[in-house]
């Protein structure tokens, strides 16, 4: 049981990170961070996994990129912009409801769907960031949440039935269309961070579905 809550540990920590970088556009001082050791050394043992070692490696050839980029913060701001904030047509929309069913934002039963899920493990969305429940920032760090909550049972049965429950939740609320936002990044970032961790994200939930799976 410590094993699995020490890995519990460092998978909902990854997803909180993931998160972040979809909430809002990095800082100056974000920046700098991902050109720190610590940081690099994180990417890097990431990328000692074969499933995420292509978009880890984008990744890291997009910071390495930014380096010589003038304005590179301001420049990253825009692409954030440019890819996540626009209309449907010229942004790839982090939203669930973009992608599963017919009418686009007016279909806003992926977000009741996640809003009441969350409700029901006393979870609200951050007061600051104003988006609706089906954006994928929000639905990364529920996952996080549920992963970190999971530690607190003592039983293997009740862990079990967690880590089932986690896998239900990717399959349903995440991999049913990361995919398809992931695809339509690659289309539109021209530079290429934000469209590598959607890469990495969505290789990211795949991987862990295997590993909550069982399978070997």
């Amino acid at each position: 049981m410590q094993e699995i809550k020490a890995f519990n540990e460092k998978r909902a920590e990854i997803y909180w990170w993931l998160s972040s970088l979809f909430a809002t556009e990095l800082t100056e001082e974000n920046l700098q961070q991902y050109h720190s050791a610590q940081i690099r050394s994180f990417l890097s043992g990431l990328g000692e996994n074969a499933q995420l070692k292509p978009a880890i490696e984008r990744v890291i050839d997009a910071l390495n990129r930014l380096l010589d980029r003038d304005d590179a913060q301001l420049e990253l701001a825009a692409d954030f912009c440019d890819l996540f904030l626009k209309s449907d047509r010229d942004s790839a929309l982090p939203y669930a409801s973009i992608y599963i069913g017919k009418s686009g934002l007016l279909n806003d039963t992926p977000a009741k769907e996640l809003e009441a899920l969350m409700a029901k493990h006393g979870v609200s969305v951050e007061k600051g960031l104003n988006e609706p429940a089906d954006h994928i920032a929000i639905v990364l760090d529920f996952l996080g949440n549920l992963i970190i909550r999971s530690n607190e049972l003592e039983q293997e049965r009740h862990m079990e039935e967690a880590l089932k429950e986690q896998q239900a939740f990717i399959q349903t609320h995440l991999l049913s269309w990361v995919p398809t936002f992931s695809a339509k990044c690659q289309t539109l970032d021209q530079f290429g961070f934000y469209s590598a961790i959607t890469s990495l994200t969505e290789a990211f939930l795949k991987l862990d579905c295997h590993y909550l799976s069982g399978d070997e």
